[in-house]
Protein backbone atom coordinates (compact mmCIF):
# COMPACT_ATOMS: atom_id res chain seq x y z
CA UNK A 1 0.00 0.00 0.00
CA UNK A 2 1.30 3.29 -1.21
CA UNK A 3 0.96 6.44 0.99
CA UNK A 4 -1.82 8.12 -1.26
CA UNK A 5 -3.73 4.54 -1.16
CA UNK A 6 -7.00 4.61 0.52
CA UNK A 7 -9.12 1.36 1.29
CA UNK A 8 -13.17 1.97 2.16
CA UNK A 9 -15.05 1.12 4.55
CA UNK A 10 -15.62 -2.21 2.78
CA UNK A 11 -12.18 -2.87 1.67
CA UNK A 12 -11.23 -2.18 5.58
CA UNK A 13 -13.37 -4.77 6.67
CA UNK A 14 -12.20 -7.20 3.49
CA UNK A 15 -8.72 -7.21 4.49
CA UNK A 16 -8.84 -7.58 7.96
CA UNK A 17 -11.81 -10.13 8.24
CA UNK A 18 -13.68 -7.75 10.40
CA UNK A 19 -17.36 -6.89 10.90
CA UNK A 20 -18.91 -3.82 10.06
CA UNK A 21 -20.00 -3.25 13.31
CA UNK A 22 -16.17 -4.09 14.30
CA UNK A 23 -14.71 -1.81 12.54
CA UNK A 24 -17.32 1.03 13.30
CA UNK A 25 -16.90 0.00 17.32
CA UNK A 26 -12.64 0.64 16.98
CA UNK A 27 -13.93 4.07 15.53
CA UNK A 28 -16.33 5.19 18.43
CA UNK A 29 -13.51 4.32 20.79
CA UNK A 30 -10.98 6.22 18.52
CA UNK A 31 -8.61 3.48 17.68
CA UNK A 32 -8.90 4.51 14.18
CA UNK A 33 -9.98 8.06 12.77
CA UNK A 34 -10.58 7.35 8.84
CA UNK A 35 -10.74 10.25 6.46
CA UNK A 36 -14.59 11.20 6.21
CA UNK A 37 -15.80 12.16 3.03
CA UNK A 38 -19.80 12.97 3.35
CA UNK A 39 -20.76 9.36 4.52
CA UNK A 40 -17.95 7.03 2.80
CA UNK A 41 -15.24 6.85 5.42
CA UNK A 42 -11.47 6.05 3.52
CA UNK A 43 -8.85 4.24 5.20
CA UNK A 44 -5.12 5.02 4.42
CA UNK A 45 -1.85 3.42 5.27
CA UNK A 46 -1.86 4.99 8.81
CA UNK A 47 -5.01 3.48 9.97
CA UNK A 48 -4.00 0.31 8.19
CA UNK A 49 -1.17 -0.11 10.20
CA UNK A 50 -2.85 0.77 13.44
CA UNK A 51 -5.71 -1.96 12.39
CA UNK A 52 -2.43 -4.57 12.50
CA UNK A 53 -1.63 -3.82 16.00
CA UNK A 54 -5.11 -3.53 17.30
CA UNK A 55 -5.86 -7.49 15.95
CA UNK A 56 -2.08 -7.97 16.93
CA UNK A 57 -2.79 -6.65 20.11
CA UNK A 58 -5.81 -8.79 20.56
CA UNK A 59 -4.39 -11.63 19.39
CA UNK A 60 -1.75 -11.10 22.31
CA UNK A 61 -4.90 -11.44 24.52
CA UNK A 62 -4.68 -6.98 25.32
CA UNK A 63 -7.41 -5.29 26.52
CA UNK A 64 -8.92 -2.34 23.41
CA UNK A 65 -8.36 -0.04 26.40
CA UNK A 66 -4.28 -1.52 26.94
CA UNK A 67 -4.04 -1.14 22.78
CA UNK A 68 -5.89 2.11 22.58
CA UNK A 69 -3.58 3.88 25.38
CA UNK A 70 -0.48 2.34 23.65
CA UNK A 71 -1.16 3.48 20.67
CA UNK A 72 -1.56 6.73 21.93
CA UNK A 73 1.83 7.18 23.13
CA UNK A 74 3.08 7.11 19.96
CA UNK A 75 1.52 10.45 19.45
CA UNK A 76 1.86 12.43 22.69
CA UNK A 77 5.17 10.48 23.61
CA UNK A 78 7.00 9.37 20.81
CA UNK A 79 8.59 5.97 19.51
CA UNK A 80 10.72 5.05 22.57
CA UNK A 81 8.19 5.56 25.50
CA UNK A 82 5.94 3.40 23.48
CA UNK A 83 8.16 1.00 22.62
CA UNK A 84 9.26 0.59 26.62
CA UNK A 85 5.79 0.34 27.39
CA UNK A 86 5.27 -2.23 24.40
CA UNK A 87 8.27 -4.22 26.24
CA UNK A 88 6.53 -4.04 29.93
CA UNK A 89 3.05 -5.06 28.60
CA UNK A 90 4.51 -7.74 26.83
CA UNK A 91 6.49 -8.98 30.06
CA UNK A 92 3.12 -8.79 32.10
CA UNK A 93 1.41 -10.62 29.38
CA UNK A 94 3.96 -13.47 28.66
CA UNK A 95 3.82 -14.03 32.50
CA UNK A 96 -0.06 -14.36 32.33
CA UNK A 97 -0.05 -16.58 29.37
CA UNK A 98 2.88 -19.14 31.40
CA UNK A 99 0.51 -19.00 34.51
CA UNK A 100 -3.02 -19.52 32.08
CA UNK A 101 -0.94 -22.51 30.59
CA UNK A 102 0.33 -23.85 33.73
CA UNK A 103 -3.34 -24.41 35.08
CA UNK A 104 -4.55 -25.54 31.22
CA UNK A 105 -2.16 -28.07 31.86
CA UNK A 106 -3.11 -29.36 35.44
CA UNK A 107 -6.94 -29.26 34.14
CA UNK A 108 -5.56 -31.32 31.38
CA UNK A 109 -4.36 -33.94 33.15
CA UNK A 110 -7.13 -33.90 35.99
CA UNK A 111 -9.55 -34.81 33.12
CA UNK A 112 -7.65 -37.45 31.30
CA UNK A 113 -7.12 -39.16 34.75
CA UNK A 114 -11.27 -38.91 35.39
CA UNK A 115 -11.53 -40.10 31.81
CA UNK A 116 -9.98 -42.92 32.00
CA UNK A 117 -11.52 -44.05 35.50
CA UNK A 118 -14.36 -43.41 33.87
CA UNK A 119 -13.21 -46.20 30.99
CA UNK A 120 -11.76 -48.61 32.97
CA UNK A 121 -15.37 -48.75 35.30
CA UNK A 122 -17.07 -49.32 31.55
CA UNK A 123 -14.21 -52.19 30.44
CA UNK A 124 -15.25 -53.80 34.01
CA UNK A 125 -19.08 -53.15 33.70
CA UNK A 126 -18.69 -54.65 30.32
CA UNK A 127 -16.28 -57.89 31.22
CA UNK A 128 -18.56 -59.10 33.32
CA UNK A 129 -21.58 -61.46 32.61
CA UNK A 130 -24.74 -60.41 32.25
CA UNK A 131 -26.14 -61.54 35.34
CA UNK A 132 -29.71 -58.92 34.99
CA UNK A 133 -33.45 -60.84 35.42
CA UNK A 134 -34.66 -58.53 32.85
Amino acid sequence: MNASERLSFKEMCARFEVTPRTLRYYEYIELLRPEKDGRNRFYGPREVARMTLILRGRRFGFSLEEIRQWLEMYETEGTVPQLRTWVEMADRQVAELTRQHQELAVTIEDLRALRDEAQALIDKAEAKPDTGTG
